[in-house]
């Protein structure tokens, strides 16, 4: 006889995709989590079901009574469905109307059911109107290379709105698979200095640096090493935006398969030749590398 196999949960991790098993299903817990992360046809979707099955409910509650409604028209079903979508929206045309205790009591349940949707599905709304999004863009592509005799590891990002956040603060974490006869397989989070993790006005660009000397646990790594252990670089911006005194956060997950060795990133900056001299910025260009040919020596 065979076995079910066990249903799993898939989490996306950026480059790679986890499947987890054994965890309670709660739908009913986290139906806000569902609303609030949902996009929005999907979002709509689900409240045009959820109104459509609300009104065939009750009006298969209707057609049990003894002609409770006044004036129904359609005839049969139909009617009745239509009387219950007025009476949920709480709309009340006049034409049709109640005409019995059963009828009223069914229609007074109907109209409090309606008001609290509403009155729900407006929160929500707002929620996912006024919830903060980021705008920041990381590039593709970390990339690494000597500079002043040390090598370093650069990110670059953008504000996309081009508004001031304020007090900009970026975390740098370095995750890989370790393995201890204590506490067997797991996976490590370190975290990696910068040389500069705040930033007071970030508008345009800002690009991390990290050092790879003797104290990173980039430190003595290769492309290969990186590889075995599955290690993957973390990026985390946070900050206040000066336009809706929100906190904005943006985060990207990077592979270290993905770092581009011994290049560095495209100028997007570019003087204009008018008399006023205006620097222009070019964002076709920002996710660009070149590969420096000439590397120094370590």
């Amino acid at each position: 006889m065979s076995q079910d196999k066990p249903q799993g949960r898939r989490i996306n991790m950026g480059g790679r995709s986890v499947v987890a098993y054994g965890l309670p299903t709660q739908f009913w817990q986290d139906i806000y989590y569902y609303a609030m992360t949902s996009s929005w046809p999907v979002f709509f979707a689900g409240v045009g079901v959820v109104f459509l099955v609300l009104n065939v409910c009750f009006a298969s509650l209707f057609m049990l009574g003894d002609n409770p409604i006044g004036n129904l028209h359609p005839n049969g079903f139909l009617g009745a469905f239509f009387f219950s979508v007025e009476t949920l929206a709480t709309v009340g045309y006049g034409d049709m109307h109640p005409q019995t205790v059963y009828g009223h009591s069914i229609a007074t349940l109907e109209i409090f059911i309606g008001m609290a949707s509403v009155a729900l599905i407006t929160g929500v709304m707002f929620a996912r109107f006024s919830r903060p999004r980021s705008s920041i863009i990381f590039a593709n592509h970390p990339v690494s290379h000597m500079m002043d005799g040390k090598r370093v590891l650069l990110i670059r990002l953008a504000n996309a709105r081009m508004n001031i956040i304020s007090e900009a603060t970026a975390k740098l974490r370095l995750m890989r698979d370790e393995s201890t006869s204590t506490m067997g397989s797991f996976r490590k989070i370190t975290d990696m200095k910068l040389e500069r993790e705040q930033h007071p006005i970030f508008i345009l660009g800002w690009t991390v640096i990290h050092v790879i000397d003797e104290n990173s646990p980039l430190f003595g790594m290769d492309e290969e090493a990186l590889h075995a252990c599955r290690a993957s670089l973390i990026l985390s911006i946070e900050g206040v935006d000066d336009t809706t005194n929100q906190p904005q956060r943006a985060r990207h997950y990077y592979p270290c398969s993905q770092i581009h060795w011994n290049h560095r990133y495209v100028d997007v900056f570019e003087n204009g030749r008018d008399a006023d001299n205006v620097q222009h910025i070019h964002y076709t260009r920002f996710h660009d590398s070149e590969e420096i040919i000439d590397v120094p020596e370590n």
